[in-house]
């Protein structure tokens, strides 16, 4: 194994070098990953032009957050805690708990405050931490990953190739999103807005737990994606920019609107919440929102409270929901590999965030950072 790991580094928003670094001396309580593939999603897209600005997360910092990959050195008291061995192939949950706090106790590890870098100055958080912390390699977008002893894992069984496994966290945030925030159901029936990667994860999940209708929306630029959903189980689809949705989802429901609404778009405004708002049922409907707007004039609380709406939101995911992801891949219920549209390698991790953020002709739903990949043109699968 060489001494030296090659790295993509954002140095600056919207700018990333190639960089070599020492290979990190692992411990008794450590262990090394080598990457196979580094998911991208929309969170990278806004890290990238907009890092944050903590003290955890100044400096050189390697992105990449949604890693999979085989441990090749592994301390004992790294494996006797881990359950895990060299050659074992795993998912890497970004949080890097403290595995002592009342969330971790019940697997609850995003909301730990050992990692959340917006009000700890020293979290970590694998995709987020600067490389100047100890280890050095604290994101996926590398050859290799440092793993400190409370790094949180998931065993990826033989079922499942690397880029199948690369779809974990997505599918992850879907069931957690839709099923065990939102509470979707057996018989319920729910609009999905936007069929993005994390968009069709929720219809995936929904349509797992028994929904009875599932409409997922978009826009004219999203006609492939509408057919992958349709693929994947959506009962209706709406193309907002040429229908009239609230029209159309009445003439759906027979004029009783829906059980929950699930915004999943990206950069869209306050549309898709004033619109759920109103096609939810007459009364106790569930709207799951994303933090896109850092505000919200003009909120219709009159209306939501009228109609006794219930507001959660979608934010990361639980060890369960991971663990549910990998059984819901294995099961190869779906053909959810082709949710894994392009594949790069790391030396091109600028485009790749780019095509992904909808900068050029490509349209990517999600994108797997290969390692091996360096040196070859990446691009759609074939």
């Amino acid at each position: 194994m060489s001494e030296k790991v090659l790295a993509a580094v954002r140095v600056a928003p919207g700018t990333t070098e190639m960089r070599e670094f020492d290979r990190p001396n692992i411990d008794d309580e450590s262990a090394l990953l080598k990457i196979e593939v580094a998911g991208i999603c929309g969170t990278d897209v806004k890290l990238y032009s907009k890092p944050p600005t903590t003290p955890a997360t100044q400096g050189p910092v390697i992105m990449g957050h949604e890693n999979v990959g085989v441990i090749v050195e592994a301390g004992e008291k790294f494996k006797k805690r881990q359950g895990l061995k060299e050659g074992d192939r795993v998912f890497v949950e970004h949080y890097v708990a403290c595995f002592s706090c009342e969330w971790c106790r019940i697997g609850e590890y995003r909301h730990c405050q050992a990692t959340d870098w917006r009000t700890n100055p020293d979290a970590r958080r694998f995709g987020y931490t600067s490389a100047d912390f100890h280890g050095t390699l604290w994101g996926g977008f590398s050859e290799y990953m440092y793993l400190p002893w409370n790094a949180v894992l998931h065993k990826i069984p033989d079922t499942i190739t690397a880029e199948e496994a690369g779809l974990v966290m997505p599918l992850s945030n879907g069931i957690e999103w839709a099923l065990l925030t939102a509470g979707v159901g057996y018989n319920d029936t729910v609009l999905i807005q936007g069929p993005g990667q994390q968009g069709l994860a929720q219809l995936v999940a929904a349509k797992t737990a028994g929904a009875a209708q599932v409409i997922v929306s978009g826009t004219t630029r999203d006609k492939a994606r509408f057919e992958l959903a349709k693929e994947l189980g959506a009962d209706e689809v709406i193309d907002v920019l040429t229908e009239d949705p609230r029209e159309k989802i009445m003439d759906l429901t027979n004029g009783r609107g829906l059980d929950f609404v699930l915004d999943c778009t990206s950069r869209a405004g306050t549309a898709p919440v004033l619109l759920g708002v109103d096609v939810l049922k007459r009364r106790e409907g569930t709207l799951l929102i994303q933090g896109e707007l850092a505000a919200f004039p003009d909120f219709p609380v009159k209306q939501v409270t009228e109609k006794a709406i219930t507001i959660k939101s979608a934010r990361g995911h639980s060890f369960n929901a991971c663990e549910l992801a990998v059984a819901q891949l294995a099961s190869h219920r779906y053909p959810l590999e082709k949710l894994a549209t392009h594949r790069y390698g790391i030396d091109q991790v600028d485009h790749a965030i780019r095509v992904l953020a909808g900068e050029t002709d490509e349209d990517a739903i999600h994108v797997s950072m290969m390692p091996e990949m360096i040196g070859q043109s990446g691009g759609a699968v074939r």
